[in-house]
């Protein structure tokens, strides 16, 4: 475990617990997150059966966790006629908090890309009927993500721009829109990442938060990888310690602001 700032309350929301790396240590992986302070994490739903499984564990361990209810890009070609009243459905659900993961990705086409504007619409309009924070991805795909953004943000409620590893312009369209900007530990990559060391800085207080994407994007400037190089929760603190750095605040301070930003923008 890497040395960390102690914190009494972090929230994670980014936590991909569907994952079947977690299957076989649930419990640890949540304590470890809950001894470094990491108490409230949001298991993020990437298709329509993974959103329900998000659910579940959400109710095996309701202290900790909530759920958003999305289908992902790289998914979106299996959207089908029966999904958005599946999604609307499951979004009902008491520990459901967002619609998401939802959005663009040009980067692999995983999903032919008119299909994912498609999905990516109808979801945007579920969050605006809803009325539920809408939790955003997007990659290589920056014109057409905004335009769709634009076309319904005032109808929208909080929006959350999730693992920002954009550029000045990006972060400026965003802001403008105002959306929230979720920082993961691509900000401790010091090949690909350090280019937000100085943006950081220009996202408000109550825009910014932080978040792990795990099992991904375990911060490459870690002392002790796991062995499995999974990312969890319980690193969080080390992310929270970098950007506290870059903003050349207290680390204390820092994970005040996005705790209370988190719990404002998902309504906790």
């Amino acid at each position: 475990m890497p040395k960390t700032t102690t914190v009494n309350s972090l929230v994670d929301i980014c936590f991909n617990f569907t994952h079947s790396s977690f299957r076989t240590d649930e419990e640890d992986v949540l304590e470890r997150a809950v001894n470094v302070g990491v108490n409230t994490m949001m298991v993020t739903g990437s298709d329509i059966d993974e959103s329900a499984r998000c659910i579940m564990l959400a109710e095996r361990y309701p202290e900790y966790l909530y759920a958003s209810a999305g289908v992902h890009p790289h998914l979106a070609k299996d959207w089908n006629i029966s999904s958005l009243d599946i999604l609307r459905d499951l979004a009902g659900h008491e520990k459901i908090v967002a619609i998401g993961e939802t959005g663009l990705d040009y980067n692999r086409n995983f999903s032919p890309r008119d299909i994912q504007k498609r999905v990516f619409e109808q979801q945007v309009k579920l969050a605006c009927e809803l009325q539920l924070p809408l939790f955003l991805h997007c990659r290589e795909a920056h014109e057409d993500f905004m335009e769709i953004l634009r076309t319904y943000r005032g109808d929208l409620t909080h929006v959350v721009a999730h693992c920002f590893t954009g550029n000045a312009n990006e972060l400026e369209d965003y802001l403008g829109l105002d959306l929230h900007i979720g920082i993961t530990g691509w900000i401790c990559d010091e090949r690909r990442g350090h280019h937000l060391h100085e943006l950081i800085g220009k996202i408000p207080a109550n825009r910014l938060m932080i978040e792990t994407d795990a099992p991904y994007l375990l911060p490459r400037d870690l002392r002790a990888h796991p062995k499995a190089r999974r990312n969890e929760p319980a690193f969080l603190p080390h992310i929270l310690d970098t950007v506290a750095e870059c903003l050349g605040k207290p680390a204390e301070l820092v994970a005040q602001q996005t705790t209370q930003t988190a719990y404002d923008f998902y309504n906790l």
